[in-house]
């Protein structure tokens, strides 16, 4: 994995944070993490994180090296809880493997302040050093925040997916995707910082 740039402490508004790898014995925090977030931003999921059988699973894929994690904490407090996290996801074994897809959640708490483009940043670095060609996102179509900050950074919608989840009050949403060439934003990027 390309996180040699990692750890680090990153200049947010409102004060530092620390962004790591995620370690093995993070599980607890991660699932306190999820539990915190509300339900419906994790909507875009494919799996419910709350669940402990998924954390562990994620936790698993992310030591094998399917999952690259990157956690931001505070800078301060070295019993933090989780405040965001970027999850970037490659399947070798399948006729994507030049694909990852990018999932990015942020504490409400943490919100406004640049944590999110911050993991999105460090995520697409680590894609960058693997030699992958195409990034996706997914999320429900009212998180506009989230969207205009992927947008910003080079992603463009890819797809419409009508009702494609249900919530647990059985409510459907749609869901967009996403997607960045990533050699094309890399090179804009180095073009004009």
């Amino acid at each position: 994995m390309t996180t040699e740039r990692l750890p680090k402490t990153a200049e947010l508004e409102g004060g530092a944070v620390m962004l790591r790898r995620m370690e093995a014995d993070d599980g607890a925090a991660l699932l306190a993490f999820a539990a915190a977030t509300p339900a419906h931003d994790l909507l875009f999921m494919p799996r419910d994180i709350t669940e402990p059988k998924v954390a562990e699973a994620w936790l698993r894929a992310d030591a094998r090296g399917d999952i690259t994690t990157i956690i931001a904490l505070d800078a301060q407090d070295d019993a933090s809880p989780i405040l965001g996290c970027a999850g970037l996801f490659r399947d070798p074994h399948s006729w994507s493997p030049h694909v990852g897809e990018l999932r990015v959640l942020v504490s409400p708490d943490a919100r406004a302040k640049g944590l999110g483009r911050t993991l999105i940043q460090e995520a697409f670095l680590v894609a960058v050093g693997e030699g992958l060609k195409k990034l996706t996102a997914q999320m429900t179509v009212d998180q506009k925040g989230a969207i205009a900050i992927f947008e910003e950074l080079g992603f463009r919608g890819e797809a419409l997916l009508k009702d494609h989840v249900i919530d647990k009050d059985g409510a459907a949403h749609d869901i967009v995707i996403l997607s960045c060439d990533v050699d094309r934003a890399a090179s804009q990027k180095s073009a004009y910082g």
